[in-house]
């Protein structure tokens, strides 16, 4: 009997440590990585479309910029020449 129970468990022990190596998991590691790959081209594709719609919605903004701040300065050269006229009009009170 003792014999019998050593050798189902040397059977045993010999069975989980061959099935234990085994790899089964490199197929599903290679779906992952395809996935993986055809999401980071996903990712690309719309980041250039992002890049084109910013660019395009954008398109002009620095010399609409740049005309704004050149009105508003010749505006505030015009106030200020108001001002020294008005200034002028009232005179010195010294």
């Amino acid at each position: 009997m003792k014999k019998l129970f050593l050798s189902i468990t040397l059977v045993f022990a010999m069975t989980l440590s061959v099935t234990s190596c085994r790899d089964t998991t490199k197929a599903d590691d290679v779906n992952d990585d395809v996935e993986i790959n055809i999401d980071a081209d996903d990712v690309a594709d719309d980041m250039d479309d992002v890049a084109d719609d910013v660019e395009n919605r954008t398109d002009g903004a620095l010399e609409k910029t740049g005309r704004a701040i050149d009105n508003a300065a010749n505006e505030v050269k015009e106030a200020g020449k108001a001002i020294d006229s008005a200034a002028k009009e009232i005179g010195d009170d010294n």
